[in-house]
């Protein structure tokens, strides 16, 4: 590659995140400064099947740092599932004179992009989903607004329920992992936490802790309830036919995705997206772009992919400590 311009493709795939903008435009300003060739590959994978490219030029992701979602579009793709899906796009790929791949996404878009790796196209991984469910990194863009988003939420939630003297039920999203209802339920003062990692499904004692803080004279209660937990609305109903209590569920979803990134995103996703480029520079590749204890660094894709994850002891800690009372 050192013979010729290197050309840099860059996709979002996946579940939109806040901040995926920010580091599109990093990666594509920072790739043209290095003197780069950047070509945008609109839809994820799926508009890559569908060979939807652009040059993008360092104009073009102006005024993007500030909006949610992602300028360059996502969607599901079904081809890349097919057995020959990732040597499909790698051919792709190559027929565009791309050298290196820049995906950002969570942890699918990573497997899509090490399958594709194994075909012969370099790529670069960039975490980006509100989950914070990536074991190879402490922070995935998006996380931070996500959790500003339901916090509001939740504690608007908290008002009404105050005024009803009702049990509320916030379903937050997640799927597998537990990081948004721990982080929002420890940020918002929660009565209760329930977390797929943790959470024994025992309605019972639930109920019992509810009732004894209703003996103390507590007539309002917040449950964070993970969507790896689920079942928020039957769950509302038991606790309601249990206590007597008015119970309601709220299920936050895709909101948790919308709105202005944080300063946060936008900064780290500008340092990912930078680290990303710095990877290209230095003939690094196939690498996935991580934070580890404060600092943005990278290391292997398919170290990172294989690596597993386990809840932060000290939040488990602090979350039942808090919840006791």
């Amino acid at each position: 590659m050192a013979d010729k311009q290197i050309t840099i493709g860059v996709l979002t795939s996946g579940g939109d995140a806040p901040g995926m903008n920010a580091a599109v435009r990093a990666v594509v300003r920072i790739g043209i400064n290095k003197g780069f060739r950047v070509i945008g590959i609109y839809r994820g994978y799926h508009g890559l099947f569908k060979e939807e490219f652009r040059e993008l030029t360092a104009f073009d992701v102006r005024d993007t740092v500030q909006h949610g979602g992602t300028v360059l579009y996502t969607a599901r793709s079904k081809s890349m599932m097919q057995p020959d899906g990732p040597a499909r796009a790698a051919e792709i790929l190559k027929n565009h004179g791309i050298d290196v791949l820049v995906a950002i996404g969570g942890d699918g878009t990573f497997r899509g992009a090490l399958a594709i790796a194994k075909c012969g196209v370099n790529v670069i991984g960039i975490p980006a989903t509100i989950d914070l469910d990536m074991a190879c990194t402490d922070y995935t863009i998006g996380f931070d607004s996500a959790i500003d988003t339901a916090v509001d939420a939740i504690d608007k939630i908290r008002d009404s329920g105050t005024a009803h003297e009702r049990i509320s039920i916030v379903e937050v999203m997640g799927r597998k992992c537990g990081s948004i209802a721990l982080w929002c339920g420890i940020a918002s003062g929660a009565e209760e936490i329930l977390i797929p990692e943790t959470y024994d499904y025992n309605d019972k004692a639930l109920i019992d802790r509810i009732k004894e803080r209703e003996a103390l004279g507590k007539k309002q209660h917040i449950i964070i309830n993970a969507e790896g937990v689920g079942d928020s609305e039957a769950l509302a109903r038991r606790i309601e036919n249990a206590t007597g209590i008015e119970a309601r569920a709220t299920i936050l979803g895709y909101m948790q995705r919308g709105g202005s990134p944080s300063a946060l995103d936008r900064v780290k996703a500008s340092l990912m997206g930078e680290q990303a480029i710095e990877c290209i520079v230095a003939g690094r590749m196939n690498r996935a772009v991580v934070e580890k204890n404060g600092r943005i660094k990278d290391m292997d894709l398919e170290e990172a992919i294989n690596s597993t994850k386990e809840q932060s002891r000290d939040l488990l800690s602090v979350s039942k400590n808090l919840v006791r009372h």
